[in-house]
């Protein structure tokens, strides 16, 4: 047996693979970036749920339509004055041929007050015209279809198969993605990324009203210019470098949200 052969033997990953053979490379899926083990991905969710059973997003509605409108106006706007200025024009147009028939010179003196008023203005109206005549009038249940509309994106899109229909999905917005990032639960550069990372961070059965937990909990208490450490529920096992506190808040539940009462 030449000496050759022996090495090849004793150490079989030296054979080289007869010429013109793929070899195919397995990797491991790679490590979905998040700075907490399951277990502690767990807790939080699970203390968010005893805090608020049944979180609601802060948006006034009657119907898909409106929702849709309301989530497009809310661009760089706080939900509390969109509720001020939607309240009197969904009694007035509260489906996508109403909101025509209405007219945007109309429609624009509802919602004056809102940022961008005008260039909304022309989407609503856009929006309305494009499911009158693309959807029969009615609000489509995909991401496809929805980000088609004028004046809507994921996040739009997000929030409306979540409260419209009932879907699982993660809507990144300002508070979202400062969370995601500022605890290290899911850090990403974009909203996009830090929605997949979201996607797979979450435990599957918290995932429904997680985007509602994780909004609620930037908007009152880890707030963007100083988060409120000591009535956070999770303050022990964040692992924000701001944080001020690792001593947790009692955990109870939170009194009923009072929807378009919110203070931003």
């Amino acid at each position: 047996m030449t000496a050759e052969y022996r090495v090849s033997m004793a150490n079989p990953k030296l054979k080289s693979p007869p010429q013109g053979t793929n070899v195919i490379t397995r990797r491991k899926p790679a490590a979905v970036k998040t700075a907490y083990s399951q277990a502690e991905r767990e807790e939080i969710f699970r203390r968010f749920s005893v805090q608020r059973p049944e979180p609601r997003g802060e948006l006034e509605h009657t119907n898909p339509f409106t929702l849709v409108v309301a989530v497009a106006l809310s661009a760089q706007a706080t939900d509390a004055g969109v509720n001020k200025a939607t309240r009197a024009l969904f009694k007035v147009a509260d489906t996508p041929q109403k909101m025509l028939d209405l007219g945007e010179d109309k429609l624009r003196d509802y919602i004056k007050t809102i940022g961008l008023y005008r260039n909304k203005a022309k989407n609503v109206m856009a929006l309305s015209q494009m499911l009158v005549d693309d959807f029969s009038g009615k609000v489509p249940e995909t991401r496809e279809e929805l980000v088609r509309l004028p004046g809507v994106g994921r996040k739009t899109a997000n929030v409306v198969l979540s409260m419209a229909f009932g879907q699982a999905t993660m809507a990144v917005d300002t508070h979202i993605f400062r969370i995601a990032n500022r605890i290290r639960l899911a850090p990403g550069k974009t909203p996009d990324e830090v929605e997949a990372r979201l996607m797979k961070v979450v435990p599957k059965h918290y995932l429904y009203h997680a985007h509602h937990w994780l909004i609620l909990h930037g908007r009152y208490t880890c707030k963007a210019r100083r988060p409120e450490c000591e009535r956070c529920v999770i303050a022990d096992i964040c692992k924000s470098p701001e944080k001020s506190s690792d001593v947790p808040a009692p955990l109870v539940e939170l009194p009923p949200q009072v929807i378009g009462e919110a203070v931003e």
